[in-house]
């Protein structure tokens, strides 16, 4: 390690929080597509050091301690395979990624909240059935109104997604930052160009 890179590290503690390594799960699938599942660079290394891990990529960047020198792990497999959760929680964020963070009535992404298609007041309860994102201006629009009353019209029914169908759905909200080295990983059963 040259004397910039440790006086800069000394410095800033912080300084190597940029080497997130991508989590796989034994089947080399992530463990979850939206949030991506990363490990900071510290987890990735104990998880090697622990032997719960192949270290698949690596960074260019080592870290070293008195007695040893590992590159920083970009990309790590779970020895353990983790069976995914089937069951989907009922969440502000599992609707919004749902619904791909679209209003259902308009379209528009951005400055979503949720809507009861039945309104509460007319006896609509909470559920995946019955609640959607909606943007401020249809949700005010509605109201609690019924959507015939108001002309309004959802773009797709509103049902319970599948654990499966949201992961899939995940996909294609990827991260500001992807490094070269986990796009083998996450798009992995991606269609071929020809």
């Amino acid at each position: 390690m040259d004397g910039d890179f440790r006086s800069t590290f000394v410095r800033e503690p912080g300084g190597l929080k940029h080497y997130p390594a991508l989590v796989l799960n034994a089947d080399y699938r992530p463990l979850s597509y939206y949030p991506l599942s990363l490990w900071p660079w510290q987890e990735a290394v104990k998880a090697a050091f622990l032997d719960r891990v192949d270290i698949v990529a690596e960074y260019d960047e080592v870290v070293r301690s008195p007695s040893m020198q590992i590159r920083i792990p970009s990309v790590v497999v779970l020895k353990d395979y983790v069976k995914p959760q089937k069951r989907v929680a009922f969440t502000r964020f599992n609707l919004f990624l749902r619904d791909e963070f679209a209003c259902q009535y308009c379209g528009t992404k951005g400055d979503l909240t949720f809507d009861h298609v039945i309104p509460r007041a007319r006896g609509g309860i909470t559920s995946w059935e019955n609640v959607v994102a909606a943007c401020s201006r249809c949700n005010l629009k509605k109201g609690s109104k019924s959507l015939r009353q108001v002309g309004m019209a959802l773009r797709k029914t509103p049902r319970q997604p599948g654990a499966e169908e949201l992961r899939n759905i995940g996909r294609k909200f990827p991260p500001n930052h992807l490094h070269e080295t986990w796009l083998d990983f996450l798009y992995w059963d991606a269609e071929l160009e020809a």
